[in-house]
């Protein structure tokens, strides 16, 4: 039955192998690029996530190639192993039953269009990472042991490497561990202070590393600026109101294809509640489906892709519900809740089927993130780059699309591969442009890419401006336009070299302009 899972996620991975990447994709495939060529993390790419992502890209680079289809492979033996974790975690605690429908439910949800999951987002590295570790912290609670403890902190700990809300199942091993010692009155003990030591020692030493090797590196001051100051001044930037309208908007938006498991698992968790069995198992499933809430929530931004977080810890309380409720009925009518839950499973593969089975990837991408969002665009601008430039040219790409830089396989020019830090409400903003401004012109990148898409800035009325008055003087001086790239009112994506466009206007909607340095320019 996993087997089935796995092929089932593996064929619908292989079919959208080369679906296009998006910003965030593009922004850890660059970075890993990075890294493959010997340049570490903050360098040449400024961002406000922990590495740990980064480096699982260039290690899935490293194997299966600096393609897209290299990097969806990777996603693949990812959400793969992930599967085999849940079904793991998931029999461990109920049983085999519920470690099967774990599994498919978890199967079929991450790799859904409801949480973005066709693309290789740090989520899904954060939970290849936390279900292991959950597993090792439930044996470790079973067995006493303070390597296992220490080992199922390692795992929480590169959880955190991968994005810094992995630390809500550190949090969650913590919490479930003091109650643990609480039942058995040990809470003051020299045991428990000791496995607790162990515990945390291996959450913590991951990042203990990676500082150690910043300050070598001699970039931790940028280190710590972009992944705790500006990190915190992020965070802080949504409202609470601001931020319940974005969860009801989720959960109103992807209800088609997310109501049947909640009514399925609301109403068999209510079942096992009631039933006294299995205590301490229960109480470790509901705090982990809680810590895995809370790691969706900072921010109170509850973007798609951050409910991949939630998807173990749910898929297994899916499977403890069917066996909830299969228990409790007669043994005549035991198969009913196996086949709500395969009507659940067939509702959802048939609200899916479109991006399952249907859609090219191409047209997946536009269908998905729709006409606002230049991707597509930026794979050609990439392309058009890397065969117009010598291996050692850099480039500037005035916008939040880091994708071009991968696809061109050149250096930025500056570090800020996106431009939202620099017209955000936040008090670091002038100086993130000021920088940007320096580093460009002190790089003198042979081209520049100058985005004219509203999703690849977010502004609002009260945002500083001064980065694109720049940037249109400054292209207007030292370089000239070699091409255009957009689309038209039709949603007909144009690509026209500056050889064929003759002068004529181009009735283009959003686009992106490709610039190549005057030759005299100084």
């Amino acid at each position: 039955m996993v087997l089935v899972v796995l092929l089932f996620v593996g064929y619908i991975r292989v079919r959208l192998l080369e679906m296009p990447l998006e910003r965030d994709e593009g922004e850890y495939a660059y970075a890993g690029q990075l890294i493959l060529q010997g340049i570490p993390p903050y360098e040449l790419a400024y961002n406000m996530k922990l590495p740990g992502t980064y480096f699982a890209y260039a290690l899935g680079m490293k194997l299966f190639g600096q393609t897209t289809a290299g990097i969806h492979m990777t996603l693949l033996a990812v959400n793969s192993l992930t599967i085999v974790f849940v079904f793991l975690l998931g029999r461990k605690l109920f049983g085999v039953t519920t470690g099967l429908v774990a599994c498919a439910s978890y199967g079929l949800m991450s790799v859904s269009t409801a949480v973005l999951g066709m693309a290789a987002h740090a989520t899904q590295f954060v939970a290849l990472f936390a279900v292991p570790g959950t597993l090792l912290l439930w044996k470790a609670v079973k067995s006493r042991s303070r390597w296992t403890l220490f080992f199922s902190g390692l795992l929480f700990g590169l959880a955190f490497m991968m994005k810094q809300p992995g630390l809500c199942f550190g949090l969650f091993g913590l919490a479930f561990l003091s109650w643990e010692a609480s039942q058995r009155k040990v809470i003051f003990s020299r045991g428990f202070a000791m496995a607790i030591m162990a515990f945390v020692a291996g959450i913590i030493l991951p990042f203990a590393l990676f500082c150690m090797a910043c300050i070598m590196a001699g970039n931790f001051s940028r280190f710590w600026f972009w992944t705790f100051n500006y990190a915190s001044s992020y965070a802080a930037e949504n409202s609470f109101s601001d931020g319940m309208s974005s969860f009801y908007g989720y959960i109103h938006e992807q209800s088609r294809f997310f109501a049947g498991f909640w009514i399925l698992t609301g109403s068999g968790l209510v079942v096992a509640m009631v039933n006294n069995r299995a205590r301490l198992e229960k109480v470790f499933a509901m705090g982990f489906l809680f810590f895995s809430f809370l790691g969706t929530t900072p921010g109170l931004y509850f973007r798609q892709h951050y409910f991949v977080l939630l998807l173990p810890a749910f898929a297994i309380a899916t499977g403890m519900a069917v066996e909830a409720l299969a228990t409790g009925l007669p043994k005549k009518m035991k198969m009913i809740p196996f086949l709500l839950f395969a009507g659940v499973i067939g509702w959802g593969i048939n609200v899916q089927g479109f991006a399952f089975f249907q859609f090219p990837p191409l047209d997946l991408c536009r269908f998905i993130y729709g006409d606002i969002h230049p991707f597509i665009e930026s794979m050609e601008v990439g392309q058009y780059i890397r065969e117009n430039s010598r291996p050692d040219a850099r480039l500037a790409v005035v916008g939040s699309e880091p994708e071009i830089y991968f696809y061109a396989n050149r250096h930025s020019a500056t570090g800020y591969i996106y431009t939202y830090p620099l017209i955000e409400q936040q008090s670091y903003a002038g100086r993130m442009q000021r920088e940007m401004i320096g580093e460009i012109e002190a790089a003198k990148p042979e081209f520049l890419v100058l985005v004219n898409y509203k999703s690849s800035w977010t502004m609002l009325g009260i945002s500083d401006l001064s980065i694109i008055n720049w940037a249109n003087d400054y292209t207007g001086k030292f370089y000239d336009w070699v091409g255009v790239i957009g689309r038209q009112a039709d949603g007909r994506m144009i690509w026209v070299p500056v050889a064929a466009s003759n002068g004529l206007h181009i009735p283009l909607q959003e686009f992106m302009v490709v610039y190549k340095r005057k030759p005299d320019a100084s």
